[in-house]
């Protein structure tokens, strides 16, 4: 089954109003792949949401950066599905590094959100990674298992999911996994998913690399029989964004 590749835009926390219509500006007079070949979404901070939505182009959709965790209410501060929903936002992404390592959101805690989230219908960009000290120490494969399995345990439906593969160590760092470093974990993965959400599942589910993906590496990286594309941070916001969507020209000529 052919999987079409995928590119997520991560904006993180950046931009002015000014700044995001610029980028948005660009992206529209871009040249790109068809919507057969690349699947592109980009994720503005909630503030942005509105905005970029209304003035971006209809192939490319929008995704939230985060939500909450279930139902709306008296939670200060959180962005629920809910309102997503009713902004007509159809992606979010979940359990980014970031919020794992700096807001301590454990496997459990990501992996309820991800569920909540694919009940109010919208699809997910599910984010698993090893930090530096685990890859030393030789746990990778455990720790992106542990993270998927949870997951896993509250989702039957793999449909909605995008799994992204973010060595946290390669994030913002300028460190890049290696085509065979990406396509070993991600084979992995694949085969977890195998094995344990079965075969369809496995053949399907669009598994792609965000750490340090750019401009230069991103061809190599895409050809990796098992990277289905990419979550790109810093680079979404530059010009290179446009090469690594093009990128995904790479898979069709395989």
């Amino acid at each position: 089954m052919a999987r079409k590749f995928f590119v997520g835009g991560n904006w993180k926390c950046n931009g002015t109003t000014d700044e995001v219509k610029k980028i948005v500006t660009f992206l529209n007079k871009a040249e790109v792949p068809s919507e057969d070949i690349v699947e592109v979404v980009v994720s503005p901070p909630f503030v942005f949401l509105p905005v970029v939505k209304s003035l971006l182009r209809s192939d490319f959709h929008v995704a939230a950066q985060n939500c909450w965790v279930r139902k709306g209410g008296a939670f200060t501060g959180e962005i629920s599905a809910e309102m997503l929903v009713n902004l007509s936002i159809p992606w979010v992404i979940l359990g980014h590094s970031e919020r794992r390592l700096i807001l301590n959101e454990s496997n459990e805690f990501v992996s309820d959100k991800v569920a909540y989230a694919l009940s109010q219908g919208i699809k997910v960009i599910a984010c698993v990674g090893e930090t530096l000290e685990q890859r030393e120490s030789g746990s990778t494969l455990a720790v992106v298992a542990a993270q998927t399995k949870a997951i896993a345990e509250k989702v039957s439906n793999w449909a909605n999911i995008v799994l992204a593969y973010e060595p946290v160590w390669a994030i913002g760092t300028g460190k890049v996994a290696t085509p065979a470093q990406a396509q070993e974990v991600h084979a992995e993965l694949r085969k977890w998913l195998h094995d344990n959400a079965g075969a369809e599942v496995a053949a399907s589910t669009r598994i792609i690399y965000g750490g340090s993906v750019n401009g230069a590496n991103c061809k190599e990286l895409a050809a990796q029989p098992d990277v289905d594309g990419f979550l790109v941070g810093g680079a979404s916001l530059k010009p290179e964004f446009v090469d690594i969507i093009k990128s995904a020209t790479v898979k069709k000529n395989n």
